[in-house]
């Protein structure tokens, strides 16, 4: 027990790197071998309750990291939590996308998720880990960090929404190029074995399910050069961007349930995202101009729920139904 609580690494405690890893393991084992052991269809009302209750462990944590390590480190992990959390939702709609496309029944997307997400968290910890060890390094890492933040929301802010067609997608052509593709799922399993059309001897097929596990677990890759540079230009700490992230991944499951049939009342969610991309990729140059030592928490905090509290309002009343039944 000293040795977990004197020994250091990536600058806390080990007992505090094991606790957390030891609630994430206990989540995924009540998630899948408690809940959903049967693949049964996830309701709204299950979604949301699955939803509220990782959002309270989210932010839980929060406290937890207060008590530890301080109201400024507190106040980051909530602001990265709230970030991350926020960018994940722009996750949702490209996985309703891949899932309307592989035409994946809801039964069976509880699966794809799991795993999808239970590699996003591996993927997560080698990017941290890789920008940390950068940002240790070399400290102006950190300016590049933001100015791409700023160019990735001003991209967002200009190009909108532009829906791609996953027919064309390259990652899908090669698939079905290199691989054996099944035209129909054959239940929960990402592979099978039939007969080969030509040879007739059996062979193992991947089935449009693994497909969209792949390019989930692509999204994600794409949407963490997002989000890793946010977190870290809100906090350097590992300890707090890892877990932060984390927590804020691995609700997405229930989230996207939760949210799948709704997803039209967000509308101008992703503008709100972009303006909140360049606001954290602005605050260091801010910072320095003004000289100050760091932006405030607080502020960053305050500033990052208005932009998001903002879009989702805003989408809310442009997408509220009118007397005649037509959205406006």
């Amino acid at each position: 027990m000293d040795f977990l609580i004197g020994t250091l690494f990536l600058g806390q405690p080990l007992w505090m790197w094991f606790g957390f890893i030891g609630i994430v393991v206990a989540l995924l084992a009540f998630d899948l071998g408690i809940l959903h052991r049967d693949n049964h269809e996830i309701g709204v009302r299950e979604s949301l309750a699955l939803s509220a209750v990782y959002i309270a462990m989210g932010l839980g944590f929060g406290g937890f990291v207060w008590a530890q390590l301080g109201s400024q480190a507190g106040i980051e992990y909530v602001t990265g939590f709230i970030v991350e959390k926020s960018l994940a939702l722009d996750n949702v709609f490209v996985i309703a996308l891949i899932f309307t496309y592989f035409a994946i029944p809801r039964q069976y997307q509880h699966r794809v998720l799991f795993w999808g997400i239970l590699g996003a968290i591996i993927l997560r910890a080698i990017m941290i880990g890789f920008g940390a060890a950068l940002v240790t390094e070399f400290h102006w890492v950190l300016y590049i960090f933001a100015a791409f933040l700023i160019a990735t929301g001003i991209k967002m802010l200009w190009l909108g929404d532009k829906e791609s067609d996953l027919g064309d997608d390259p990652v899908v052509k090669f698939m079905r190029r290199k691989f054996k593709v099944t035209e129909q799922l054959h239940g929960q399993n990402f592979f099978v074995r039939q007969a080969d059309q030509r040879t007739g001897r059996l062979v193992t097929y991947v089935t449009p399910l693994f497909l969209a596990l792949v390019l989930i677990e692509i999204a994600d890759v794409i949407f963490a050069v997002d989000s890793v540079p946010a977190i870290f230009a809100i906090t350097t700490d590992p300890y707090l961007v890892y877990t932060s992230n984390i927590f804020a991944i691995l609700g997405l499951r229930a989230l996207y349930f939760a949210l799948a049939a709704i997803l039209h009342r967000f509308a101008y969610l992703k503008q709100a995202l972009a303006i909140l991309l360049v606001f954290i990729g602005s605050k260091i140059f801010v910072a320095d101009l003004l000289g100050w030592e760091k932006f405030p928490a607080s502020w960053s905090l305050g500033v990052t729920f208005a932009i998001l509290a903002s879009g989702v309002l805003y989408s809310l009343w442009r997408t509220r139904p009118t007397k005649s039944g037509i959205v406006s």
